[in-house]
């Protein structure tokens, strides 16, 4: 089946008269969550996503299946208790996608390693029989052997060992098209590229929506009987829709305190490593205070992240000048090898949707609560944000919980995702699986010889530029046309392959050919000035 015949198929279906039971607005991790929960539990489903799945907060995480170290330290045991539980279910139910990953802590000062290394007891302790493996305190030969990319001399004193834990990386866009693509083999009908434009309310009380093909620009009303607000950054903006078309909107008291996340990609040579041998390094508190991370994903180090309020949410945000120093400044203060503007392949911003502390308490996002909020209006608009990726599972739990204790659907029993594998999950993990190696065939766990079977397998259009392997065939742009939703060369570039995230000059290289791909397969503009642009941002440094 063509991509085109399968967006007109999914068209079809949308025109169709019905009442679907739940009708859910974004397309992140939260939304995507929902739907697929929903979707196993017997009731049908529509998810709409007004750019592509994962566009926002939910492509730009620092890549982390994690408890959340830095809420232990402020005491907020019961979400790292939580996360650290789905931690350990993301891991199962989506091994191609998701692996553990050792970090280390180095310590400098005398009591660092006593001191981070009893929390990080307890943070085993927390995950129970959920855990990767036992905290260890190393000293300082086998930190410089497990992180040979790390200063003997650091920025307060001689290196003096350090604590090695673990815990979980992913792949967080690609993990989002598997939800969508297990929700849709439960039967939901998911459509990106589609914003809602309206809300439809009957008797007060908010029973549909009216969307708008972006391809087409036309129109759609849907009868629901529940919908579900889960835009995260966005969320404002839809409940600013929750009115009757006679009246004027109301006042809507905003829910979020956005704040930014900058992240900067640099090469694998800067964390050397490989195998099992490959560590992440965590520096619980820098100069100001900010957690620095410095992770091996998909061929390349990740050095993040910042945490800078904001007041606006823009699709595509940008990093300040102070942001980017402080991160080149920090790594260089515990990197031996310290990396330099130049030395940037990539640098992409995400905005993390907190929960807005109560009046009067606004201002340093790093003490704001990673807790979601889920409430449910007069109209009964359901609404969700906050959060954090590792606990969509359990967040979409609690959605549809509010949403059955509303009398917005009935009720029926939770815990089907719990053990749910995802569309591609092989029979059994690997258990030397690591997502520190270049993207390959091995994200597509079990649909690898459905990937093979496409034209293009062995034609590769970028290639990784320290190991010389392919990481984009044109089969790869065939599938996630095909079978992953992609519209557009951004889509695939972006999201698909995460060229873009990883190197955004060699994805400004490969698009031309990318496009003329999708082009092929779609029938469509495929956006490529778009994705250049983009790219161009990507590369450029403030």
């Amino acid at each position: 089946m063509s991509a085109l015949q399968a967006r007109a198929d999914l068209l079809a279906r949308l025109a169709e008269p019905r009442e679907w039971d739940l009708a859910v607005i974004g397309g992140g991790s939260v939304g995507l969550g929902v739907a697929l929960d929903a979707a196993a539990r017997g009731f049908s489903v529509l998810l709409l996503e007004a750019g592509d799945f994962a566009q926002g907060t939910s492509s730009r995480a620092t890549k982390l299946a994690h408890g959340g170290v830095r809420y232990l330290a402020q005491g907020d045991l019961a979400l790292v208790r939580e996360a650290l539980h789905e931690r350990g279910a993301l891991l199962a139910n989506a091994p191609h996608v998701a692996a553990p990953l050792p970090f280390v802590m180095p310590a400098y000062r005398w009591w660092e390693k006593g001191f981070y290394g009893a929390g990080l007891k307890a943070y085993d302790l927390l995950a129970g029989s959920r855990g990767l493996g036992a905290t260890e305190w190393i000293d300082a030969r086998r930190a410089q052997a497990l992180l040979p990319g790390v200063r003997a001399q650091g920025p307060v004193g001689t290196l003096q060992g350090g604590v090695r834990y673990w815990d979980g990386q992913f792949d967080d866009a690609r993990l989002a098209l598997l939800l969508a693509r297990t929700a849709a083999a439960k039967g939901a009908l998911l459509l990106n590229h589609a914003p809602v434009v309206a809300l439809r309310r009957e008797r007060g009380q908010v029973r549909g929506l009216v969307l708008r093909d972006t391809e087409t620009g036309t129109e759609h009303a849907v009868a629901a009987r529940c919908v579900v607000n889960a835009t995260g950054v966005w969320v404002d903006g839809i409940t600013a829709l929750d009115h009757d078309e006679d009246e004027p909107p109301r006042g809507t008291a905003h829910r979020v305190a956005p704040s930014q996340g900058v992240h900067l990609v640099v090469d694998r040579g800067f964390m050397p490593g490989s195998g099992s041998s490959v560590h992440a390094l965590l520096v619980p508190k820098t100069e100001d205070g900010r957690v620095l991370f410095a992770v091996p994903w998909l061929g390349k180090t990740i050095l993040g992240t910042t945490d800078t309020p904001r007041t606006d949410a823009p699709a595509e945000p940008e990093a300040r000048a102070d942001e980017v120093a402080f991160i080149l400044r920090e790594a260089g203060r515990y990197l031996a090898h310290a990396p330099q503007a130049a030395d940037v392949r990539s640098v992409w911003v995400g905005l993390r949707p907190l929960v807005k502390p109560p009046e009067g308490r606004d201002g340093d996002t790093k003490s704001i609560s990673r807790e979601h909020s889920v409430w449910v209006s007069r109209s009964g608009l359901v609404s969700v944000t906050g959060g954090k990726w590792t606990t969509y599972r359990s967040m979409a739990e609690d959605v549809l919980a509010r949403c059955m204790a509303a009398g917005l659907l009935p009720q029926r029993a939770a815990g089907v995702t719990t053990a749910l594998r995802l569309v591609g999950a092989p029979v059994a993990a690997d258990p030397a699986r690591s997502l520190a190696a270049p993207p390959g065939e091995h994200l597509y766990g079990t649909e690898v010889a459905a990937l093979r079977a496409l034209p293009g397998a062995t034609r590769w259009l970028a290639h990784d530029r320290e190991t010389g392997q392919g990481v984009l065939s044109e089969a790869m742009v065939r599938f996630a046309v095909r079978h992953e939703y992609a519209r557009t060369t951004t889509d695939v570039l972006a999201r698909r392959s995460r060229l873009l995230f990883l190197d955004a000059a060699q994805a400004a290289e490969a698009a031309p050919a990318v496009a003329d791909l999708v082009a092929e397969e779609t029938g469509r503009d495929p956006a490529l000035g778009a994705c250049q642009a983009l790219a161009a941002q990507y590369t450029r440094l403030p």
